[in-house]
């Protein structure tokens, strides 16, 4: 796991034992809110995937690139922080820091994207409505591509990976600029190319779309209503993706003006805590996306639900010693005195136009058809009989 360049100095922890315990303790806040909401995010999106908009396809896009950070860099970042020093060696060193530039610029560039799809869709909406899912896909896979082009680089002698200055973690070494020419080429692009281009064009797109739709709002209200539902989806698209770029914007700027300083200024005056308290800040971006649309996207939560919902369905069925009145409790207490509730296995409601009353002495019902059942509450008793059996009961049994 380590080697002899785990005893230098280099990758000492260079600010206090309590910060480093701090950290320690936001990246596993943080690693454990990731890691539940991402893997929530892309389980919801899978159920739903016959049903999603292209735009959707960069929100899983971003979930996938914030669940790959997450699963690359806390796992060593964490350890690290509560020992006070980096742990896991050099070569180690170099794969974190290649991954935490992978998928932060993935995510950035992504975000990019999906900014130009909103702005194409609602700017331009004869060509946006033209965009669909394949297009989608092939602007995901340019985007893991453009990122691999920055991340690879330092690997490739263009640019450099090393440890941060508070020792912890590794990135990008920020004070090679100052005494190498590619380190400096390679900072100069990453910051035009990475940062200064994509935060341009999220600005501006999302500029044209708030000038486009209050030009055009009047024209908007007199849609007919499934037009304007239309409108309506597209439109709760692009605030929420307006609410995750600039989360992700403001986590991560931070980090770039610390790095910008670093790379061309006098780097012995960046303080490491500054570094540190930015890296924080820039790894909390990976529990914004799901937050936004677990929370503030309305399918989403209703798919999040009706999963829940199942999930606690086959749960009950597959417990031997459950009390079958469970799932009836609240009804059972609502309609008293004879009151019957019939639902269909399937989760159809079942309409007889009258309910079946069973005694509570009542004999077992031979199943012939389980495909189809209704389960039947009588006050506290509950019975499932088949579906053919209701009607064959003679009209002297309803109510």
């Amino acid at each position: 796991m380590g080697n002899a360049s785990d005893t230098s100095a280099v990758f000492a922890s260079t600010i206090s034992k309590e910060h480093d315990i701090l950290m320690g303790s936001l990246y596993s806040l943080f690693c454990v809110l990731s890691l539940m909401g991402n893997c929530i995010l892309l389980l919801v999106a899978y159920h739903k995937r016959s049903t999603l908009k292209p735009a959707e396809f960069f929100i899983i896009n971003l979930s996938i690139s914030d669940l790959g950070m997450t699963l690359s860099l806390f796992p060593l970042a964490i350890p690290s922080s509560f020992k006070h020093r980096w742990l896991f060696g050099e070569i180690t060193c170099q794969l974190y820091a290649m991954c935490g530039v992978l998928f932060g610029l993935c995510s950035l560039t992504n975000l990019t994207a999906l900014s130009l799809v909103c702005c194409l869709k609602v700017c331009l909406p004869s060509h946006g409505n033209k965009f669909s899912s394949s297009h989608a896909r092939l602007l995901v896979v340019g985007v893991w591509c453009y990122a691999s082009v920055f991340a690879v680089g330092p690997l490739a002698q263009w640019g450099r990976y090393s440890p941060e200055p508070y020792g912890t973690a590794c990135c990008i070494d920020w004070h090679a600029p100052n005494h190498e020419f590619s380190a400096l080429s390679y900072i100069v692009c990453l910051f035009v190319f990475c940062y200064a281009l994509p935060c341009t064009a999220i600005f501006l797109s999302y500029t044209f779309i708030l000038l486009t739709v209050r030009g055009s709002r009047q024209a908007v209200q007199q849609h007919v209503s499934l037009q304007t539902k239309t409108t309506n989806a597209h439109a709760l698209i692009v605030k929420l993706s307006v609410a995750v770029c600039f989360g992700f914007l403001g986590a991560w700027t931070p980090y770039a003006v610390v790095a910008m300083w670093a790379a061309f200024g006098d780097a012995t005056l960046v303080p490491p805590d500054a570094f540190a308290l930015a890296a924080v800040f820039a790894k909390s971006s990976t529990i914004y996306n799901p937050m936004v649309y677990l929370l503030c996207k309305p399918n989403f939560r209703e798919c999040l639900y009706r999963d829940t919902s199942m999930l606690r369905q086959r749960i009950y069925r597959g417990s031997p010693q459950s009390d079958p009145r469970a799932n009836f409790g609240s009804t059972s207490q609502r309609n008293k005195d004879m009151s019957v509730s019939m639902r269909f296995s399937n989760g159809q409601q079942g309409s007889y136009g009258a309910f079946l009353h069973c005694p509570e002495n009542a004999a077992p019902c031979h199943v012939t058809t389980p495909q189809r059942t209704a389960c039947i509450l009588t006050e506290s008793t509950y019975r499932e009989v088949t579906v053919n059996q209701l009607s064959d009961k003679p009209q002297a049994d309803f109510l």
